[in-house]
């Protein structure tokens, strides 16, 4: 093995001449003192390039903001220069909060409370506890965010004076008013409660979802993140009324997700009109409008996804609707689309057998039914000859894996794995109909109840201890204060529909999740695929799914279980694991937890939820969720421009190696952030940094199939591959709906430039030859190994 010699350390690149100007010399001071503790950042040369951009009249906040952005581009040839970057942007932050009058946190709370912004609520309860309040801002924790998570922040995060659109919190601020909007008032804990949650948010060691750091206290406390409506009946004015909740939802919410199952087929006789229907598109293209037209107050777009079940007659149809082609009275451009797929049909899939297609109108029976009874009502009602048409299930599966490859979307989710463990679905009646916008919410509904979740995302790189092991101990404590505020969040929630207000006071599901855990492999020096690595992820969420329940217990006693306690597995003595093959970690833990259960009861049907945290990550600096890294050089978008962003851990490894040089910088651009070209490094780092691509998609699989019986929902779980073809990716979601997976989500591929240099030639044509190739031995496909 070869080592590619270290470049020299170089120096600054020389200015015109030292500046003398009052601007100049106080940014080159400013500089100096920043990077004292950076010894591998140069300030000369941030000085150099900011002034170089300056123009005449230039002053010292505009020359500050050019230093910046010449920080942040320097990135890629160093990482501490994001810290740099983001010191200059906390002083223009704080700078732009001076001058609206804010130093301290209250007087943050005041101008927002003058300027329509606070709720009256968490007014009052700053202004009874503002020395102490005050006093627990950390001036130094904006150094733990980076550049990016704090450019994040300042754009999109931060309140604002609406007439001078300047800021009016510090990010510090800004942290503390989320954890005073969720405090209990008349509680003698609630400012120990409200300091807690504050440093567990200011150290980044949890972050709640976007809506919940958006709008905690505001006039507006509208905090979860998820909705799942019902499937419209099968009427008109079912139809409008679900567009109107949607609307609502999408103006005050988060993502939505609603199957559309129970709407009659194209060509359905309407009995009333002696007309017949046009099916589910026409439908589908009003609400792709509408979430286009109702945006979350300029903040973040709406956003929804529909469901349908693989035995509705206009399947195919609605495989199409993110064509790009065809008829654009028959597409949406908004929409995401998934399926919801019964186990009946990926067995006839296997066995290569007829599979039926019907109107919901002919068989209103087959939405509420799943696992056995559907089995049984759905070959009923073929043998009764109820169906449309009947088509080789391959065909309709085909199809499922050409719009993967071809749009990303039509994401695969499955009905009875999703049914057959949730701990609502105890009572006949109760049924799981579809996911959420991400796929990681499962939740019952119907017509009177719309689920909702609130979610909150655990940082699992924080939680290693200073022996590089998982602070065990550390994890529980961050789970038992981030649940007592996501169930927090259920009494003081806005509900922008009754339906969701019904739902969530009788359920008080929350979704808390992880990020990070790429992380956490790099700094253990686990690669992801990794034996090592599995285990550690089945024991991450063995132990923060025991925490969680211990703290639902915790507030069952407080407070009592929730309403629909005596509907669920759980008061019948089913815990989510208890549906898998598994062997605890702690044992003795879960036996003491059961009893616990069974004396006092739980105050959250569901607690836990993995959602993709792509916003919430960047602000604590690590990687998204459970996903491996994709490139070990990214791409960073920003107001002020596009930066690259490298893999931090392994530019340390380079360094230590003296490979961190021009050579490696521009091999690694050349490569598309890939290491395993750069063959002069050690093995080891070239099996540990490999990106997505690279992994076998059995990895990430069987990984989310273990972890799987510790999440009483579901994870937003991505899979990768460059070059798609039916064969792989047939095989591919066999294997995960074998392994028991309850939902995917995205199917990640690369542009097709970058395909062509990973790969010769097009995709293989998506055959019927190939998927019955891929299905023979489906633990056998290429992509997983």
């Amino acid at each position: 093995m070869t080592i590619a010699p270290a470049e020299p350390a170089s120096a600054a690149p020389p200015t015109d001449e030292a500046p003398t100007d009052a601007p100049g010399t106080a940014l080159l001071r400013t500089l100096t003192e920043l990077t004292a503790d950076l010894p591998e950042t140069d300030p000369g040369r941030v000085a150099a390039s900011a002034l170089r951009g300056r123009h005449a009249g230039s002053d010292e906040a505009e020359l500050r903001e050019l230093a910046t952005e010449a920080a942040a581009g320097l990135i890629p040839d160093d990482p501490q220069y994001s810290r740099l970057a983001a010191r200059l942007l906390a002083r223009t932050i704080g700078d732009e909060a001076a001058r609206e009058g804010v130093i301290a946190f209250s007087d943050s709370i005041g101008v927002g409370h003058r300027e329509g912004l606070i709720s009256d609520t968490t007014t009052k309860f700053v202004r009874a506890h503002a020395a102490r309040l005050d006093a627990l801002i950390d001036a130094g924790a904006d150094d733990r965010i980076g550049y990016f998570g704090l450019r994040t922040l300042h754009t999109r995060y931060l309140l604002r004076n609406p007439t001078s659109r300047q800021v009016i919190e510090t990010p510090q601020h800004f942290m503390l008013r989320v954890a005073c909007g969720l405090a209990e008032d008349d509680s003698p804990r609630a400012l120990d409660d409200v300091a807690a949650l504050y440093d567990l948010i200011s150290r980044l060691d949890y972050l709640p979802s976007s809506p919940t750091l958006f709008n905690s206290g505001t006039r507006h406390p509208q905090m979860s993140s998820c909705y799942l409506l019902d499937s419209p009946l099968d009427q008109l004015d079912s139809v409008y009324e679900r567009y109107h909740q949607i609307a609502r939802l999408s103006k005050h919410a988060g993502g939505i997700g609603i199957p559309y199952t129970r709407v009659r087929a194209r060509g359905s006789l309407i009995r009333g009109t002696n007309g017949h229907s046009n099916g589910v598109v026409p439908f589908l293209r009003t609400l792709d409008a509408s979430v286009a037209a109702v945006n979350q107050g300029g903040r973040r777009k709406g956003a929804a996804c529909v469901y349908l079940e693989t035995w509705h007659a206009d399947i195919e149809e609605f495989l199409e609707l993110r064509d790009n082609t065809g008829e654009d009275a028959r597409r949406t451009h908004n929409l995401n689309i998934a399926h919801w797929i019964p186990d009946e049909f990926m067995r006839r899939v296997e066995a290569d057998a007829l599979w039926s297609l019907f109107s919901p109108s002919d068989v209103p029976e087959l939405p509420d039914l799943w696992g056995e009874e559907f089995d049984a009502a759905y070959r009923r009602a073929e043998a009764e000859g109820r169906f449309v048409r009947q088509v080789p299930a391959r065909q309709i599966y085909a199809g499922m894996m050409r719009t993967l490859a071809q749009t990303g979307n039509g994401w695969m989710t499955f009905k009875d794995a999703a049914n057959r463990t949730a701990n609502q679905t105890a009572e006949p009646g109760r049924v799981v109909h579809s996911s959420n916008l991400c796929t990681e919410i499962l939740e019952v509904t119907d017509d009177g109840e719309t689920a909702v979740c609130n979610l909150g995302s655990v940082n699992l790189a924080a939680h290693l201890g200073p022996d590089g092991r998982m602070d065990w101990e550390r994890l529980d404590a961050t789970v038992r204060t981030a649940v007592t505020f996501l169930d927090r969040v259920v009494d003081i929630n806005f509900y922008p529909t009754e339906q969701a207000a019904a739902s969530n006071a009788r359920w008080r599901p929350v979704g808390l999740g992880m990020m990070g855990l790429q992380d956490v492999f790099f700094r253990l020096r686990l690669p992801f695929d990794s034996p090592a690595a599995h285990r550690l992820s089945t024991q991450i969420a063995e132990r923060i799914m025991l925490a969680a329940y211990e703290v639902s217990c915790d507030l069952a006693e407080r407070h009592g279980p929730h309403p629909a306690w005596s509907g669920t597995r759980t008061a019948r003595g089913v815990l989510h694991p208890d549906h898998f093959d598994v062997t605890p970690h702690w044992p003795q833990r879960w036996a003491a937890l059961r009893e616990r259960i069974g004396a006092t009861g739980m105050r959250n049907a569901l607690l836990l939820a993995i959602a993709p945290t792509a916003t919430i990550a960047s602000i604590a600096g690590v990687y998204e969720c459970i996903e491996p890294q994709v490139s070990n050089l990214f791409k960073r978008e920003t107001l002020s421009g596009e930066f690259l962003q490298v893999n931090s851990y392994l530019v340390d490894d380079l360094k230590r190696l003296g490979a961190w040089d021009a050579t490696t910088r521009e091999a690694l651009r050349e490569s598309g952030g890939s290491v395993q070209e750069l063959t002069w490094l050690p093995e080891e780092l070239r099996t540990l940094y490999r990106t997505a691509w690279e992994l076998p998609q059995r990895a990430l699989i069987d990984m989310a199939a273990s972890r799987t019986a510790y999440l009483d929902q579901s994870q937003s779980l991505n899979l990768f591959m460059a070059s798609p073809t039916i064969g792989k990716l047939s095989s591919m979601y066999a294997y995960a709906w074998k392994k028991g997976l309850k939902t995917t989500y995205y199917l990640r591929s690369r542009p097709a430039t970058r395909i062509a240099r990973a790969a010769s030639g097009r995709p293989a044509a998506m055959t019927d030859e190939a998927i019955t190739c891929s299905l023979t031995d489906p633990e056998s496909c290429e992509a997983c190994q």
